[in-house]
Formats: C-alpha cells, sequence, structure tokens
C-alpha cells in the first residue's frame, strides 16, 4: 500500500503527476474531476506540499529540446572522502541529481549544460572530475530515450510486472531549435513551482504581458515540439512511500542495433520502469541499457527488476540502489548561474 492512505488524496496526486489543466481555474477542473470543490483541492494540496509529500508542480521540460547538452555521469570516489565529492560537484547550478549507489563507480550525478556554454558538456565534467578528486569518472549521455516520465502509484494498484506505454521518448523529440526571447521568458516563468491560488496561469500570463490564450497556445506548442514533456506535480518520492529507488544497468547486444533497440522497447513497457535509456558501454563498464525503478522496498525493485531480465533474457545485470541523496533539484534553464560558476571555476589566481 502506498503512505497515502486518503483516497482523494491518492486521486489528486495520481491525476497531478500526469498533467495540470492547463486552463483558467486548473484547480477547479481538478476538483471536478475528483468530486471535491476548487477549495477543498487547493487546501489539499498545500496540505500535501507542507507535509513535502509533493515537491514542486511545474512545467517539466526536456532538456535536449531545449538546446542543453546534458549527460549521467558516475564517478569512482575514495569512500572516505565521498561526501566532500558530492558536495564539490552539488555546487555546480547544472547538476539536478547526486546519488550515492552500491557500487565501485559509487557517486552518480545528472548535468545539463546551456548551450551558451563556453566549456561545454565534456569541459565541464573534466573540471568536476579535477575538483572532486575522483579516481575514475565515465560519462554516460543519452543515445537514445525510449522512456521518461516518473509516475508512482499513489493508489497502490500497480503490480510489478504490469505493462503501460511510455508517455514520452525519442519519437516524441523533434530537431532542436534556438528559443526566442519570448519562449526563454516563458520557460522562465513555467519552470516555477506553480502557485496554489485559483487562477496561477492567468496571473502567469499577466506577469509576462501576454493573454491567457498566447500563454496556452505557447504551452500546446511546446507539448507538440517535445519542449515540454508535460505541465505535473513531482513528489518526494519517500514521503509517497516509496522508499526505495533501484538503477538497473544491463549489459545488451554490442553490434546489434536492432536487438538493443528491441530491448530498450521491452524495457521501457513495465510500468514501473520510469527512465529507460540506451547509453554508451566503456572496458571497465559493459552496461548499455539502463532502467530506473521506484519502488516501496528494495524487494520490490529487484522484483521488476527480475520481470525484466525474463522479458529480455539479459543475464548480466546489476541494481545500483541509491543510499544517499546528495541534491535532487528540477533543472533551472536560462539563468545566469552557470556562467558564474565557468567563470569561478576557470579563473587563474
Amino acid at each position: 500500500m502506498s503512505a497515502v492512505t486518503d483516497p482523494i488524496d491518492a486521486t489528486l496526486l495520481g491525476r497531478l503527476q500526469e498533467a495540470v489543466p492547463f486552463c483558467a481555474h486548473p484547480f477547479a477542473e481538478l476538483g471536478e474531476r475528483s468530486g471535491v470543490g476548487e477549495d477543498e483541492v487547493i487546501a489539499r494540496i498545500k496540505r500535501l506540499k507542507e507535509e513535502r509529500i509533493i515537491r514542486q508542480i511545474s512545467a517539466i521540460f526536456d532538456t535536449r529540446s531545449l538546446g542543453y547538452a546534458s549527460s549521467l555521469v558516475a564517478a569512482k570516489i575514495a569512500p572516505e572522502r565521498v561526501d566532500e565529492a558530492a558536495a564539490v560537484v552539488s555546487a555546480h547550478p547544472g547538476v539536478s541529481h547526486n546519488y550515492l549507489r552500491n557500487h565501485e563507480f559509487n557517486l552518480w550525478y545528472t548535468i545539463a549544460i546551456p548551450p551558451t556554454s563556453r566549456l561545454g558538456l565534456e569541459g565541464t565534467v573534466e573540471i568536476l572530475h579535477q575538483q572532486s578528486g575522483a579516481l575514475s569518472t565515465r560519462l554516460l549521455p543519452t543515445l537514445k530515450l525510449h522512456k521518461i516520465g516518473v509516475r508512482f502509484d499513489v493508489e497502490g494498484s500497480a503490480k510489478p510486472d504490469d505493462q503501460a506505454a511510455p508517455a514520452y521518448s525519442e519519437k516524441n523529440r523533434t530537431e532542436t531549435v534556438p528559443l526566442t526571447a519570448v519562449e526563454i521568458a516563458f520557460v522562465r516563468a513555467l519552470q516555477r513551482d506553480l502557485a496554489v491560488t485559483p487562477t496561477p496561469f492567468l496571473d502567469v500570463a499577466a506577469e509576462l504581458g501576454v493573454s491567457f490564450e498566447a500563454l496556452r497556445e505557447m504551452h500546446e506548442a511546446f507539448l507538440a515540439s517535445g519542449r515540454m514533456r508535460r505541465f505535473a506535480a513531482v513528489l518526494h518520492h519517500r514521503k509517497a512511500g516509496f522508499g526505495a529507488n533501484a538503477m538497473g544497468v544491463w549489459a545488451g547486444p554490442q553490434g546489434d542495433p536492432q536487438a538493443l533497440e528491441k530491448m530498450g522497447v521491452t524495457m521501457a513497457g513495465f510500468r514501473a520502469v520510469s527512465h529507460c535509456y540506451e547509453r554508451p558501454s566503456y572496458p571497465d563498464w559493459p552496461y548499455n541499457l539502463f532502467t530506473m525503478v521506484h519502488g516501496k522496498s528494495e524487494d520490490e525493485c529487484r522484483q521488476t527488476l527480475a520481470a525484466i531480465a525474463e522479458a529480455t533474457g539479459l543475464t548480466e545485470w546489476m541494481a545500483l540502489f541509491s543510499s544517499k541523496e546528495y541534491k535532487k533539484v528540477r533543472v533551472r534553464y536560462f539563468t545566469d548561474a552557470e556562467a558564474k560558476w565557468e567563470e569561478e571555476a576557470t579563473q587563474v589566481e
């Protein structure tokens, strides 16, 4: 069972994770779908945020489609100084997730670099490698996106081997085109945590000096182009009852892209898989398929990974569990923070 026991809370959280209605009165519309009034929806959402079950309600943009370069990074850090190294890595404004995991490569982080960066992705990660004192660092960018989209089963009805079609994958992305000044302003406004008030989108439109219809048209255009995956709630997974997460790493076939593609699609079909990627392998890292699984326990995560192994026939794989969360935030796009970090990191004393 989920830690969320109130059925109306569970219904709201399920719908909020899928999409917030982009209309004049979004919480009133959510209330109509859930059988309660607008005031009650607002009160419940505020309480769920105070209880740290809801982390944020905002636009969830696709990093690559906005022109950013991004990657998962695995670093091998001496165990006695991993906390110190993690603090160095987390200080970069483009690092959104940073975890300690049970492997020789023990520090895992994701980083996004803006198109205006002077250092670029590889240059930035090289500096972090040096600053953190890593013994080894492996850049693991996405070669193919099979699935991305966290949706926790707060209603408590899912099983480890349930199937569900990916809501967002490589096919949703279109060619990256530089954003206009108006579009950048839209991103900056919509990436903020949505105000829990009766008319939050009307207020955003007024702030940007555009009509609500213009704002809604831009929202629809961003969804259609894949620049925005959805406008929805992100939960604190542990507070919502999902105390474990495992990164399944799989040694898929080398030199057979069609077989690798087929396995990635199979993995992405599991409802419990929130992220599924093809990534590069290395001589000391043979794993080229990655699946992120969340569960109420480590055993539940292992059940899903075992079901994936049975479905794909892969035998060389591992479950990397996070034992410490150093940082977990949404990427903040088009700010001055990255340029400031680069200037300080490359300053000659």
